[in-house]
């Protein structure tokens, strides 16, 4: 009887494996951005993103919070986040309204200035999987990181400066073109 139930659960797990295995392989899973996400697709990626980040260390920010540090790191945002992530007062960009998972936009609501700068320095620098987050390791150097992680853990705290620095030079909002005139790849254009 023993024998029996360890073959049942095996089986089991084979059968479980074998219908997420052709789940994908047929078609079935979501791939488009536009279309709905898997079950459980955002809290699974959620429980293993933070087990992995409560078994890592946690430095302390290698540079301080200070004006200079935030507009350095105004700066390095613009030009790498900006896109995705917003800027203070701006409306997404057609980049962002366009991804999925959406990215969150740092300068609307509590954005990351709940994670503590270690985290977001990790972020940044390893980038998430199935995510659109890319890692700028070799890209970013260290201190460069860290401007970002304090100027992000501080958000909603940095000085007028620092949001003018930041609204210098806002990245472009989602296009207005009506959707009919925008042509897919996959569809001819209506012939008049």
């Amino acid at each position: 009887m023993f024998k029996g139930l360890i073959l049942g659960i095996i089986v089991g797990f084979l059968l479980v494996g074998a219908a997420i295995h052709l789940y994908f392989a047929t078609g079935q899973a979501p791939v488009a951005v536009t279309a709905s996400p898997m079950p459980f697709e955002r809290k699974y990626a959620h429980i293993g993103l933070d087990a992995y980040l409560n078994k890592l260390p946690h430095p302390e920010p290698q540079t301080p919070a200070d004006e200079q540090n935030y507009l350095a790191g105004a700066e390095i945002y613009k030009q790498n986040c900006a896109v995705c992530h917003g800027l203070p007062g701006a409306d997404k960009t057609a980049i962002a309204a366009g991804m999925f998972p959406k990215p969150p936009q740092l300068w609307h609501g509590t954005g990351v200035t709940d994670d503590e700068a270690w985290e977001t320095y990790w972020k940044v620098e390893n980038g998430i999987r199935m995510t659109g987050m890319p890692g700028f390791k070799g890209q970013l150097n260290e201190t460069q990181i860290w401007q970002v992680s304090v100027l992000l853990k501080n958000a909603d705290k940095v000085p007028a400066s620092v949001k003018t620095a930041l609204a210098s030079s806002a990245a472009p909002a989602v296009s207005s073109v009506a959707p009919s005139t925008v042509m897919s790849p996959l569809k001819p254009p209506a012939q008049p």
